[in-house]
């Protein structure tokens, strides 16, 4: 379900940064399915500059991961939205009211080893010195979290329309290279 977004100008004579930050929990079922397309990403061939990283729940290491000079940022993530589960999305989010007052409030909370909340992070990103980039998220609704909506319990594993959905992601995410690259990718 690709919406109308506004990518960077694509530039032929150089090479683009971009970032592409798969996250979530493998321990609370569906949240985990950034890192499952992060796997799946991992033995695609991208142009240069084009980097996947697995970034689970490790917001502290994505903020500082920020700092580094990247053209877009590309979040993969679940994320409810009130569809279907399995539902791929493709979204612009608004960044434009992050605050340092956000940012320090997810600099104290950062170090949660349970969970990773993007807004807060990039908050904090922005906050430690991070450049405003155009920022895309590649999200999933999720069937449910740990085996229930509120993050109690702990579950191993995708439901089964959230990993039928990986399929998609990754060629959305293709896609996205491509337009940003103005060539095909070789796979």
């Amino acid at each position: 379900m690709e919406q109308n977004i506004s990518l960077p100008p694509a530039a032929e004579n150089r090479v683009k940064h971009i970032l592409i930050a798969c996250i979530g929990n493998i321990f609370l079922g569906d949240d985990g399915f950034g890192v499952e397309v992060a796997q799946r990403l991992a033995g695609r061939t991208y142009p240069e500059g084009v980097q996947v990283v697995d970034f689970g729940i490790r917001g502290m290491e994505l903020a500082y991961t920020l700092l580094d000079h990247y053209d877009t940022l590309v979040l993969v993530d679940a994320i409810q939205r009130g569809g279907q589960p399995g539902t791929v999305y493709l979204i612009e989010p608004e960044l434009t009211n992050l605050s340092p007052e956000k940012g320090a409030e997810a600099g104290r909370v950062a170090l949660d080893a349970h969970s990773m909340d993007p807004v807060k992070v990039l908050a904090f990103a922005r906050a430690i010195g991070a450049q405003t980039i155009p920022t895309l998220l590649v999200g999933c609704e999720p069937a449910a979290f740990g085996g229930t909506d509120d993050y109690t319990e702990m579950q191993m594993g995708l439901s089964e329309p959230v990993q039928a959905a990986i399929d998609e992601a990754v060629k959305m995410i293709d896609s996205l290279i491509e337009k940003m690259y103005l060539r095909p990718l070789e796979t």
